[in-house]
């Protein structure tokens, strides 16, 4: 990794880089859901849903779902009977989702505070690893996607949502210009903070295109890795396999 990496459109250290969206994160925490139904248009969900069709989970396989601690992911792959570890770096993020879980009835699923580039999983224990808006904001990406290829079983599956750089002429602008002046306005109205929304959508721009990450998943040891565009690559859905 090199000596600075990016926040938003800053360059920093890496160790600032992990305390700074740490901070971001416990600021949204309570309204982390509330504030993507207000971005997307509600559309997150679909994503979501389309997401967890394609990681197929069966019954009583483990899957690790990183980066999900406010469960939205869980929720939707525990249904299946699937024995779920939801994973998050941000303490608070996983107490939203506790607390979500609880009052959805939602049991069985094991919550743990977890770095995405040192994990203290063994070497193969789970089936699947699914993470969902969560890549983008780990500071040393490459190792993350290495930790998610140890932990994996050989056979194992590799899914990662995450917002990438639509392909649709004349969309990316629209959303460009949406994303940096609608999106800080509604942070400050609904959760009291424009700036880690500004961050939130400076992460994306600064984030790989889809390319790019697709040959970084590869790097990491995965392979048939592929991606699947939605809005013409505004999101994107990349697997891989470890065999």
């Amino acid at each position: 990794m090199s000596d600075t990496v990016s926040f938003g459109y800053e360059d920093v250290s890496p160790e600032e880089k992990t305390a700074r969206v740490g901070g971001v994160f416990r600021n949204v925490a309570s309204r982390y859901d509330l504030m993507n139904d207000a971005m997307s248009g509600g559309m997150h969900r679909l994503w979501k849903d389309r997401f967890v069709r394609r990681v197929k989970p069966r019954a009583d396989e483990a899957i690790l779902d990183m980066a999900g601690g406010t469960g939205d992911v869980a929720f939707r792959l525990a249904v299946s009977g699937a024995q779920v570890t939801v994973a998050d770096i941000n303490p608070a993020m996983l107490d939203v989702g506790v607390a979500r879980a609880a009052k959805r009835g939602v049991t069985g699923l094991i919550w743990t505070e977890q770095n995405a580039e040192t994990l203290t999983f063994p070497d193969r224990s789970f089936d699947a690893y699914t993470i969902a808006f969560g890549i983008r904001n780990v500071t040393d990406i490459p190792a993350a996607l290495k930790e998610a290829h140890r932990v994996l079983r050989r056979g194992g599956r590799f899914y990662c949502l995450e917002f990438s750089t639509t392909q649709w002429p004349g969309f990316k602008e629209v959303y460009d210009a949406y994303s940096h002046t609608v999106v800080p306005r509604l942070g400050r109205m609904l959760a009291g903070d424009s700036d880690s929304y500004r961050y939130l959508v400076e992460s994306i721009r600064r984030f790989p295109d889809m390319d790019r990450f697709e040959a970084m998943v590869g790097e990491a040891g995965f392979v048939r890795t592929s991606v699947e565009p939605l809005l013409g690559g505004l999101v994107a859905i990349h697997s891989g396999w470890k065999i």
